[in-house]
This record gives C-alpha cells, sequence and structure tokens, in this order.
C-alpha cells in the first residue's frame, strides 16, 4: 500500500508516498481502506523528530482516518464489513489502509462525507475528553480557547454552543475573530491588538470565565489563571510556547483554581474506548442530524502531503486540513 512514512525528521519535503506492507488486524480490530485523513498540528511534530509514536503505534502518520472497513480481527463482529467509519488511531492514517481498534471507532452517518468524517476524530476526543469529560463542563458555564479558528477550536465553538457553553476564542487577526464569531463564538479576541486578559475581565464583568482550554503554554498559563473565575478550571492540551511556566500560587489558592490537562494519544484503549462510547451517546446524534459538522479549510490529494503540511505550519487556516485518497 502507499504510506506517508519519512524515514527521517525534517521538513514538509520529507513527506512522499513510500510503499509499506498493509497493517496486521489484530484481535478487536478493524481494517479501514482510508479515503481520508485529517491534518494535524502533532504530525507536524511528529515529522519534525519531536513526537515519536507511542510504542507499538505505527511510524505512518496520522491520527484519525475515515473509509470503509474491508477486514475484521478476532473477535470482532464480521457486521462491521462493509461499514462506513472514521476512527482515532494512535498512527498509520496517512495510508491506503489503517488498523484501528474497534472501540475506537464511529459511524459515519450519510449525512457526512468522508472528508467531514476523517476531520472528526482527533478534535471530537480532545474536545470532550478535556472540557466536558476532566473539566466537567456544564450547561451555563464560560470557555476560553486560545487558537479559536484552528480544529480545536472550531470544534470546541460547536460543540461548547450546542451543549450550552457561552465560548470566548482568541485568534491572530480581525477577519479570523469575525470567521470565530460567525461560527458561533460568543466573542472573539484579537491576541495581536488586545489584552486578552482585560477582555475577558470586561466580557465577564470582572468575574472571569470557568474554564480555559490552553494549546500554547510557557507564559500563557500566568495569564489564562487571571482570566479564570472562582472555582476555575485550566486545561493545557498542548504548549506551542514552552512546557514550562512560572504560575502564582496565591490566585490558585485564594480562588481554588484546578489545574489540569492531559495527551490522548498514548493513552490506553480502554479510556478512548470510554470517551468513544460517551461521544456515541452524547455527541454523535448531533453529527448524525447534520447539526454538527467539521468546518474543512482545505483538502489536498494524498501525494500533495508536504504542501498540506506547509499550509498547516504557514497558520492562515480556518478548520481543518485533509488528505484525500483515491
Amino acid at each position: 500500500m502507499r504510506a506517508i512514512d519519512p524515514a527521517e525528521p525534517g521538513g514538509p519535503e520529507v513527506l512522499a508516498p513510500v510503499e509499506r506492507p498493509l497493517p496486521r488486524v489484530g484481535e478487536g480490530e478493524v481494517l479501514i481502506r482510508v479515503a481520508a485523513a485529517g491534518v494535524n498540528r502533532p504530525d507536524l511534530m511528529q515529522r519534525e523528530g519531536n513526537y515519536p509514536p507511542p510504542p507499538g503505534a505505527p511510524t505512518i502518520l496520522g491520527l484519525e482516518a475515515a473509509g470503509e472497513i474491508v477486514a475484521v480481527g478476532e473477535g470482532t463482529d464480521p457486521a462491521f464489513l462493509g461499514a462506513r467509519a472514521c476512527a482515532l488511531i494512535a498512527g498509520g492514517g496517512y495510508a491506503d489502509y489503517v488498523a484501528a481498534p474497534i472501540g475506537q471507532c464511529l459511524p459515519v452517518p450519510e449525512s457526512l462525507s468522508m472528508v467531514e468524517a476523517a476531520a472528526l476524530p482527533e478534535t471530537i476526543f480532545t474536545v470532550w475528553g478535556n472540557v466536558f469529560h476532566r473539566g466537567h463542563a456544564r450547561a451555563g458555564e464560560s470557555l476560553l480557547v486560545h487558537g479559536g479558528t484552528s480544529g480545536i477550536g472550531t470544534t470546541a465553538i460547536a460543540l461548547g454552543r450546542m451543549l450550552g457553553l457561552r465560548v470566548i476564542v482568541t485568534a491572530g487577526s480581525d477577519d479570523k475573530c469575525a470567521r470565530a464569531v460567525a461560527l458561533g463564538a460568543a466573542h472573539a479576541i484579537n491576541y495581536r491588538t488586545q489584552d486578552f486578559v482585560a477582555e475577558v475581565k470586561a466580557l465577564t464583568h470582572g468575574r472571569g470565565v470557568d474554564m480555559v482550554l490552553d494549546m500554547v503554554g510557557g507564559e500563557y498559563v500566568a495569564r489564562n489563571l487571571a482570566c479564570l473565575a472562582e472555582e476555575g478550571r485550566h486545561i493545557s492540551i498542548a504548549a506551542q510556547r514552552g512546557g514550562e511556566a512560572a504560575v502564582p500560587l496565591w490566585p490558585i489558592m485564594r480562588k481554588r483554581l484546578t489545574l489540569t490537562g492531559s495527551t490522548l494519544r498514548a493513552r490506553e484503549a480502554a479510556y478512548k474506548a470510554m470517551l468513544r462510547d460517551e461521544i456515541a451517546e452524547t455527541v454523535w446524534p448531533f453529527v448524525a442530524d447534520g447539526r454538527l459538522r467539521p468546518v474543512i479549510d482545505r483538502t489536498f490529494p494524498f501525494a500533495d502531503a508536504a504542501a498540506a503540511h506547509a499550509h498547516l505550519e504557514a497558520g492562515d487556516h480556518v478548520g481543518k486540513v485533509v488528505l484525500t485518497l483515491g
């Protein structure tokens, strides 16, 4: 099969199709003939040599894919054969075929294209797992999301709005802020021209937000804490500006704040299956009836994976970038 499996780390130019054996389908797994694969920032980090796959995961890039189930492993119901599915995977999505645990697969309804389906698993699992499962978000609460026009950001806007959250985002231009508001954000703050701490305080009449979903890290952490209301939760899911942060302890104690976070890729299959079950029950009905759809920025043919990475790195996208396989 064709795959994107660079032998050495480097820039986008290392992403050339190569031939690899078809994946072995293990117990409790299915083999998906890939129609489309989502492109995510962790893929860029892996390509650069900064985010190696966990033990046992393929070195082939790609953390989410959609297509048709063409084979099942031992212990997997043969009734899944021929089904349209999208999957969260620990690697292997940039290929003609990928093996995926059935517990990390979701059905692709007829209302959804394969491109749209491939853009959902990584962001839905991340937002649900952190904002709602770990962050215990409740209807009526407020959420600040950095990177509001990223794949994570646009998903947080859509899902938060549907489940009763007031979502405030930051973005790097007035145009992106306008797009975020058009997508359903209550407010969007241009972090290049505005102090997001002051803006959050003004928007919440001094109270602060209940949660911050942070992908930035570094010096943003202390500023995020200043944005939180009493009993607020700070949830870290990436550290694009650095993995070290100095935090003021008195505000944490005075406001009884919770600092938490997670990574998903290396978590055990049972945890991901539990998230899948919650998503299937709570989120997927919105997908099935067409109310929740991913924002697709651009698609690229499989052979142009290098261009897809360069586009994502440039930072001008709104929503998801997806590879198509024909």
